[in-house]
């Protein structure tokens, strides 16, 4: 890609500074990629399979490791059980990283195989990279040193939302919809805390859990929330769950403001249109008003494959992988874990830090609108409808983060 040149050297000559770069250079280094392809969550899994092939190939043209970066992408078709089994296959291919991010349920059962594995096989140890299965409890009470999440955790994002919310004395009757697994119910209990503390006066009317991935026909919860008479929903929603609420929402005419966390994620965007303007907001660590490499990524990634790159989770993966492997100048997971913690590195969206503590990385969040574009930066086209998530407020690292209970227990 002709664009790479001048982004990558400027990404490069920062992550240069963090390590020298590690002499066995051409080393190809395998990443599993276990997700779902089939079902209703299918398009999320594919885009995000695509993302990981595609920033395989930036990336191996030039980081400050020297290596090169294959992804091997297996169907779990969202199940805990398909997961085990497709971790069990990577790693009979040998490999050493494996990345997940759909499902808590699946990333438990990663998180248990590769600490059994590890355990039973010194010398052969995986690492888990989590981009975005947000349990907080995977970084607090179930903490394991071979996981490392980048993507920002439940209560991280509800705490940027909600302090965001706090400023809003229109939002007055607040409706929780959300998925029956770990995220749905940790989105509600700590929408109900957060909004205890620094909103007393918002009345919560209502709440349902669906089943992940199993509800085709949103109109009956539209209507609950219409009958409850709520001005703003929040939702932790993904994928056909969250899409389908919306397409319920716009043709039952429901006009209330939605607060997400996955509103750019593959359908919802379309399903929202131009009806939703101005009425969806989405706390995230990426934006369609982004600048400079992010940009250019987003671009060329519309340009191959007429479709949008919104899990900036995927870069983190590459720019902490090969950062850390240049500085312990070696590929093996034992070593890129131990330098991995407490790492400060450059990614897309400015300076991030892997939390020693509890292998959290803290970075900063976005709160962003569904708006119509504008000029540049604001002209990015999100599933070419003519609207996109449009920053409305920032906040840095130490803001959104959240302090944890994580008890480590690292390797002898």
């Amino acid at each position: 890609m002709n664009f790479t040149k001048h982004v990558l050297g400027t990404l490069c000559g920062a992550m240069l500074m963090s390590g020298a770069a590690w002499a066995q250079k051409g080393e190809t280094v395998k990443i599993a990629w276990i997700d779902p392809l089939s079902g209703l969550m299918a398009p999320v899994g594919q885009n995000q399979l695509k993302s990981f092939q595609f920033l395989a190939e930036y990336f191996s043209k030039k980081n400050p490791a020297g290596v090169k970066f294959e992804v091997i992408g297996i169907d779990n078709k969202l199940s805990p059980q398909e997961t085990s089994n497709a971790l069990k296959s990577a790693i009979d291919q040998g490999v050493r990283y494996v990345v997940q991010g759909n499902g808590s349920g699946a990333a438990a059962a990663i998180i248990d195989g590769i600490t059994k594995h590890n355990e039973r096989n010194p010398g052969k140890e995986v690492v888990y990279l989590n981009y975005a299965a947000v349990d907080p409890d995977f970084t607090n009470s179930k903490c394991n040193y071979w996981h490392f999440r980048l993507d920002a955790d439940t209560s991280m994002k509800m705490e940027a939302l909600t302090t965001f919310m706090k400023d809003m004395p229109e939002v007055k009757k607040v409706y929780l919809m959300n998925q029956n697994y770990q995220h749905g119910h940790q989105v509600a209990k700590y929408a109900k805390e957060m909004l205890a503390r620094k909103r007393p006066d918002v009345e919560i009317v209502g709440e349902d859990l669906t089943p992940l991935a199993q509800t085709r026909d949103f109109a009956p919860y539209v209507a609950k929330i219409k009958a409850a008479g709520a001005d703003t929903i929040i939702t932790g929603n993904w994928g056909s769950d969250l899409s389908l609420l919306m397409k319920a929402a716009n043709d039952a005419g429901l006009n209330a403001r939605f607060f997400t966390y996955y509103a750019g994620v593959s359908g919802t965007p379309t399903a929202m249109g131009a009806a939703m303007a101005d009425r969806v907001y989405q706390a995230s660590y990426m934006h369609s008003a982004m600048t400079g490499e992010p940009r250019a990524l987003m671009d060329e990634y519309k340009k191959r494959f007429n479709d949008d790159w919104y899990t900036g989770a995927v870069y983190h993966a590459y720019a902490i992988l090969s950062t850390a492997m240049a500085q312990a100048k070696s590929t093996d997971p034992v070593k890129v874990a131990a330098t991995m913690e407490g790492l400060k590195f450059r990614s897309f969206n400015g300076d991030v830090e892997m939390r020693k503590t509890d292998h959290q990385l803290q970075q900063t969040l976005y709160i962003s609108r569904w708006h119509k574009v504008g000029p540049k930066p604001d002209d990015y086209s999100v599933e070419n409808t003519g609207y996109n998530f449009q920053p409305v407020k920032t906040y840095e690292a130490y803001v959104s983060s959240t302090p944890t209970s994580c008890q480590m227990k690292r390797p002898s």
